[in-house]
This record gives C-alpha cells, structure tokens and sequence, in this order.
C-alpha cells in the first residue's frame, strides 16, 4: 500500500470473521465513497456496519487533511480485510466435554483517493 497516493483508515481488533467480512468488501472495492456508503446501508450483514464505519473514517482523514478535496470526487482505491488474533473460548458440551471455540478478529485498512480529472 502506498501512503503517498491516498488516505486511510485502520479499524482494528474487530471481532468478526474475516472470511465473512470479505465479501461485503468486495462489493464496494473501487466505487466512489457516497455510492458505496449508500450500498453498506442497505446491507444486512455486520461487516457492512464495519466497513461504513471505516469508510467515514477514511473520507473524513482525507477532507481534515486537504481543503481543496471535493467529497463527491472520492473513490476507494483499496480495501484490505486482514486476519487479526482469535479469542479461544471453551465451548462445553454434553457428557462433561468440552470444545475449544474460536472467536475470529479482523482489521479493516480502507484507502480513499481523488479521482483523476474533473
């Protein structure tokens, strides 16, 4: 990733499955910020609240750090779902077992830009 061409935003430590978050990602992946928050909006899934809230982070980095940016001209360039640690918990079941349950965490790394041209 390339910091100099873009802002961005991490959200870390997000308990919620990468391989479930992922998909939602790549709806929005390289579509401008308003069309995109305005389809996380509708979406049911959990990750869609992650993202738009990562989303928002990202355009609002991008406006604090340049007044000449126009809101309407911001696209994502990137959205990157990373693996983050897992909560082991036990999970107990029947006859005095136990199993081991996995909690899974993610970190979201959103990277908005201008588009070229106006």
């Amino acid at each position: 990733m390339d910091q100099k061409t873009g802002y961005s935003a991490v959200s870390k430590f997000l308990i919620a499955s990468p391989t479930k978050v992922r998909p939602v990602a790549h709806v929005v992946n390289q579509k401008s910020c308003s069309a995109a928050s305005a389809i996380l909006a509708h979406m049911p899934q959990k990750g869609a609240r992650l993202i738009s809230a990562t989303l928002k982070s990202a355009v609002a980095n991008a406006l604090y750090a340049n007044n000449k940016l126009d809101e309407d001209m911001l696209y994502i360039k990137e959205i990157r779902i990373d693996e983050g640690p897992r909560l082991k918990r036990v999970w107990f079941r029947g006859r005095g077992r136990a199993d081991r349950q996995l909690k899974r965490m993610c970190h979201i790394t959103v990277v908005v830009d201008e588009k070229a041209g106006k």
